[in-house]
């Protein structure tokens, strides 16, 4: 049975956040708020965690998983950043955006696209998410909580508990969660291209 931790949505309590930083290190999958609505979350060496994302969500192994990372700089240790792309991408975060970009080594090869060899990544701008990051010390393995046969991600922290109160070991409750996903970018070639139109403006990125 999920722990269901309600954490203050501007100011989490640290106790609290070091709970879920000490499951997360300790092989937990989480269920937890951002804002573009719910996500689940491990840590990045977790592969038991990444491979119930995509049994959760019924993903196959070309899903492209997302880092969520706690700013630019931790970014950039991952994902290669052209001089194209770089004042367009980093103008766009934090935010409601994922970008689709060529992972470098630190990048766990089970993490990338098996051809691409590339990952998503986002910088959120939600306190809970970023007091994880920070305890965490590194970016968290992650995909949008949506489930088969849905098109938009959970909003509520109860719905979820019921939902997967058996499948993950913590959901975390912090008041109002958006309901619509981020936008992704996929910036592994040349030029910008969407894939999927979300929270964020897609316009600076389109042609």
């Amino acid at each position: 049975m999920a722990r269901y931790l309600d954490l203050h949505p501007v100011d989490p309590q640290p106790r609290l956040v070091a709970q879920v930083v000490e499951a997360l290190k300790d092989g937990a999958l989480i269920a937890y708020p951002t804002d573009s609505g719910y996500a689940l979350g491990c840590q990045l060496g977790n592969r038991d965690g990444k491979d119930r994302i995509l049994k959760i969500r019924e993903l196959d192994d070309k899903h492209h998983f997302t880092l969520m990372c706690a700013d630019f700089s931790q970014l950039g240790h991952f994902v290669h950043v052209s001089n194209h792309a770089f004042r367009s991408v980093k103008s766009a975060l934090p935010g409601p955006y994922t970008f689709i970009l060529p992972a470098t080594r630190e990048v766990p090869k089970q993490l990338m696209h098996p051809k691409k060899k590339t990952v998503g990544v986002r910088i959120p701008d939600h306190p809970v998410v970023c007091a994880l990051l920070e305890g965490l010390g590194e970016p968290m393995l992650t995909s949008t909580l949506i489930l088969p046969g849905e098109t938009e991600p959970r909003t509520m922290g109860w719905e979820v508990k019921e939902d997967l109160d058996h499948v993950v070991e913590i959901v975390i409750e912090a008041g109002e969660t958006p309901a619509e996903p981020t936008t992704v970018v996929d910036w592994s070639d040349d030029a910008p291209e969407i894939v999927r139109y979300g929270a964020g403006d897609p316009g600076p990125f389109e042609d």
